[in-house]
């Protein structure tokens, strides 16, 4: 039986607790042994290690170098990294470091929540997304500052709200990317800023099928 670690926390408004159990229920889905800890502790304490997957669920927050110099060497060395939202993609936001391994940083949500927009599957016979097709989100729709080396999975085009970011013109932003930080795989999905949007059956789909990617010995893309 694979093991994950999810800890949760940060900024309550995005239901850090909430979403870490949806997680949480997935993972035991497809036979996890899972660990959810409010606390940035274990990533001193614990032998990270030990755990085939990792899920960071911690907006905003700081973290100590003591906590977070385990997590890039366990990932490093081939435990798996996946999360969602906010609670990845916005985590420590002084630490480039851990930006640099997630691949990605949220910067914006134009028009806030409540936006709607299409998700678009760029390629439904991948393992990742296979059988998916192109789906409507309404929430908060993220424009990330992103790694060129993500290898995209879905993406959303901007603009759809007003902002001064539209004399840009039109650009399709990353969804769900994947990327390698050493041994270890990454997963990450900017979907879900509250358990209600987690709960949406395609959300759901991604997140199972993405956490199992990134965990060690997961599904090869």
């Amino acid at each position: 039986m694979k093991k994950a670690l999810i800890f949760q926390g940060g900024w309550d408004g995005h239901e850090p607790e909430e979403v870490a159990n949806i997680l949480s229920e997935v993972l035991k889905e497809i036979d996890f042994d899972v660990k959810i800890t409010d606390s940035l502790e274990p990533l001193r304490q614990d032998d990270l290690t030990q755990y085939d997957l990792i899920v960071p669920n911690w907006t905003q927050g700081t973290i100590e170098r003591e906590q977070l110099q385990p997590l890039l060497e366990a990932v490093a060395a081939g435990t798996g990294l996946a999360g969602l939202h906010g609670g990845m993609g916005d985590s420590f936001r002084m630490e480039v470091d851990y930006q640099f391994m997630v691949g990605g940083q949220w910067v914006a949500h134009p028009g806030n929540d409540g936006v709607e927009y299409q998700v678009h599957i760029l390629d439904p016979n991948h393992p990742l997304t296979e059988g998916m097709a192109d789906f409507t989100v309404v929430s908060e729709q993220y424009y990330m500052h992103v790694d060129p080396a993500v290898h995209v999975h879905a993406t959303t085009r901007f603009p759809n709200a007003e902002g001064p970011y539209q004399t840009n013109g039109e650009v399709d932003m990353p969804v769900v990317w994947t990327k390698k930080w050493g041994k270890g795989n990454v997963y990450y999905c900017s979907l879900g800023h509250v358990a209600a949007i987690v709960r949406m059956p395609e959300v759901l789909q991604l997140m199972q099928k993405g956490m199992l990617w990134a965990s060690r010995g997961g599904v090869e893309s």
